[in-house]
């Protein structure tokens, strides 16, 4: 036989192949049955009868399927359908940003980009739907934010709820977990990062920005509050290379 080229893929071993074709099948049932986050799905005893698979290809495809959310398994209580997670994808997009940050590129400056377009479109569809008073929480966020810098520094926290606030008024799932993976991969970084230049006041004074342009009504302002909040973050990524962590 002859050995396959340095650097040329090898295909696909007829068990991954299998694992693959276990996991739609279990995907497949769970729409079938119309099956709920949450809701018990049948036993492994069950699974291998009625997906006619052996044990071994059972487990490896639920073990995939739990890594992403898609199955929850409780030991000593059964299987239940997952809740979305992007538990996963934060792992990947962490040790991708740190692979290119040693090959001198910069993958996290990049997902700060696609995270600061996100956030501008959404707290315009916050304001231009006639969400922006709907979030009392945010007077009381923004009030903390101020007295933390005052004493010193704002909580990754603090900031963290703040963002999050903005864009509550929408009731969208998707763009919290969406949002909350980003700011876990950018929270796992941020001792890699350079040392703000910002002070807390001043850091508290962008969030406060963007804050006066939501209660405003004022899209124009607000996009302008935020391109201002995220110079900061880019100016510290650009400066990444510079600081060496303890």
């Amino acid at each position: 036989m002859t050995a396959a080229r340095p650097g040329r893929r090898a295909s696909r071993s007829p068990r991954s192949s299998r694992t693959e074709e276990v996991q739609q099948r279990i995907k497949q049932l769970i729409l079938e049955r119309n099956l709920a986050v949450g809701d018990p799905m049948p036993t492994e005893f069950e699974l291998v009868d009625e997906l006619d698979v052996s044990r071994n290809s059972l487990r490896e495809a639920l073990k995939a399927l739990q890594a992403v959310g898609i199955v929850d398994i409780k030991h000593g209580f059964g299987m239940y359908v997952g809740s979305m997670s992007l538990g996963a994808l934060v792992d990947e997009l962490t040790f991708h940003a740190r692979i290119s940050q040693q090959n001198g590129h910069n993958d996290l400056a990049h997902l700060v980009e696609v995270r600061e377009v996100l956030e501008r479109g959404l707290i315009d569809q916050v304001i231009e739907r006639g969400l922006a008073d709907e979030t009392p929480e945010l007077d009381e966020i923004m009030v903390k934010m101020e007295a933390e810098a005052a004493a010193g520094g704002v909580t990754p926290d603090t900031d963290r709820r703040f963002h999050e606030l903005l864009y509550q008024p929408l009731a969208n799932p998707i763009v919290s977990q969406l949002l909350n993976a980003f700011w876990d991969v950018y929270n796992a970084l941020r001792h890699d990062l350079a040392p703000a230049d910002e002070s807390p006041l001043e850091i508290a004074l962008r969030h406060r920005e963007i804050y006066d342009a939501l209660r405003a009504h004022d899209r124009p302002a607000a996009a302008v509050a935020m391109s201002a909040h995220f110079r900061g973050i880019h100016v510290r990524l650009a400066r990444m290379g510079e600081h060496s962590p303890t």
